[in-house]
Parts: structure tokens; C-alpha cells; sequence
């Protein structure tokens, strides 16, 4: 269960799945306490599918939309991003793993991350999606693999983090100390599932709102709707 991180996050009408969805103003979030993360501590395979509508914030900064992924104590392990501004990269969804948790050697951050080619606008509802299946790393617009040479796919280590200490996060991640990062805009739905789904299962996850996960075994749908 979701708990909100700096106080009451204002449901809004307007929702993709029931009436309302979360509007994330600049410094909210929400959370699952690390001894509560369970399935969401994922090192193997993964999916994570969000429904957003983006909104301008002050600051030109990336934006974490939801994962495991604490910077401060070097336990990253997986997230969900837009504008990661890395690689020549900006206004792009990215989807960033780690198998050591710290930094590239070489670099002040992590450098390991699949980077779509779209720009992401602001104010239109979007999917946006994020897949690792031990070998890549790929990212998702609208349910179609955004490809970029060299980036999206990208190959990854076999393996991420395992047993991350971190907390699962959505709308911001703890870096340099503190809470940033911040998403700023409307959360419909957030689901995770603790293996890769192929990209018709993301397409269709995608167009049906993510309410009939792919009945395949090995599914872990974590689904919050707002």
C-alpha cells in the first residue's frame, strides 16, 4: 500500500480507471517502507507500467516517476524516469538499473539506463513503461518500444541489486541527502509486475489500463489506481 510522503497528495476528478487520479505537486510523494517492499524488491526481471499526465515544474531536473532507486546510500536498483538528461538525452522516458548500487565508476551518477528517442509534452495523458529482462533494458511510449540506437534497447549486467535496502518510491527518489527529483503532474495508475512482459503484452496492458494483467505465469501484478 501507497502512503503519501509530505502530507495529503489532492485527488483530482479526471481519472483513467475510476473518477479520480493523484496530483503530484512539486515536493509530494508516495512510498512503501523497505520492510514492506516484498515482491517489489526485484533483482531478476521486471515490468513497471505508469498512467501520467506531465506537468512544467521550475526547475529544468529529471523526474522520477516510480522504483526502487536511493542515491544517498548507493541502493540503487531500478527506476522509472523522464528526463534523465544523460547521454545527449532530454525530455525522453528512461528506464535506469544498477546491479552495484553506486555510481559508473568514472562518473557522479549512474549511467546505466535505457533512454527513449521521443520528447515527452506536457498536459496529455501518456504510457510510459519500463522492462528488464536480465539482459536489456527497454522503455515504452503509448505501448510501442521508443527505440533509440544504442540506448533503447539497452544491455544491462545479468542481474540488479539484490535485496535492496532502499524504499519503493513514486513521484521523487532520495538523492543528495534528501527527497528530488520530483514528478510534477497527475498519476492515473501505477502497476509492476516482477517479470519482463513481451511488447504486446505492454501494448495491451497499455491500451486496456493495465485492469487485465497478461494471465501468464510468473505475473506479479502490484497495481495501484488512483
Amino acid at each position: 500500500m501507497l502512503r503519501e510522503g509530505a502530507g495529503p497528495v489532492r485527488r483530482v476528478e479526471g481519472g483513467l480507471f475510476g473518477k479520480h487520479c493523484a496530483e503530484l505537486m512539486r515536493g509530494q510523494y508516495f512510498f512503501v517502507p523497505n520492510a514492506e517492499c516484498g515482491g517489489l524488491n526485484l533483482h531478476r526481471e521486471l515490468t513497471l507500467v505508469a498512467w501520467i499526465q506531465r506537468h512544467r515544474k521550475a526547475e529544468i531536473q529529471c523526474e522520477a516517476i516510480a522504483g526502487m532507486w536511493n542515491e544517498t546510500d548507493a541502493q540503487r536498483q531500478y527506476g522509472l524516469f523522464l528526463d534523465l538528461r544523460i547521454h545527449g538525452a532530454s525530455d525522453n522516458v528512461g528506464g535506469h538499473i544498477s546491479s552495484t548500487g553506486g555510481p559508473t565508476p568514472g562518473h557522479p551518477w549512474c549511467m546505466e539506463a535505457a533512454i527513449g528517442l521521443s520528447q515527452m509534452g506536457y498536459s496529455c495523458w501518456h504510457t510510459v513503461a519500463f522492462s528488464y529482462n536480465g539482459i536489456a533494458a527497454m522503455v515504452y511510449l503509448d505501448g510501442h518500444l521508443d527505440t533509440r540506437p544504442g540506448l533503447n534497447p539497452f544491455i544491462g549486467p545479468p542481474r540488479l541489486l539484490h535485496r535492496s535496502t532502499s524504499d519503493f518510491t513514486v513521484g521523487g527518489v532520495h538523492r543528495l541527502g534528501e527527497m528530488g527529483n520530483w514528478f510534477c503532474g497527475r498519476l492515473g495508475g501505477l502497476a509492476v509486475y516482477s517479470r519482463a512482459l513481451s511488447g504486446a503484452e505492454i501494448r495491451r496492458v497499455s491500451l486496456d489500463g493495465g485492469g487485465h494483467p497478461p494471465p501468464t505465469s510468473g505475473s506479479f501484478p502490484r497495481q495501484e489506481d488512483f
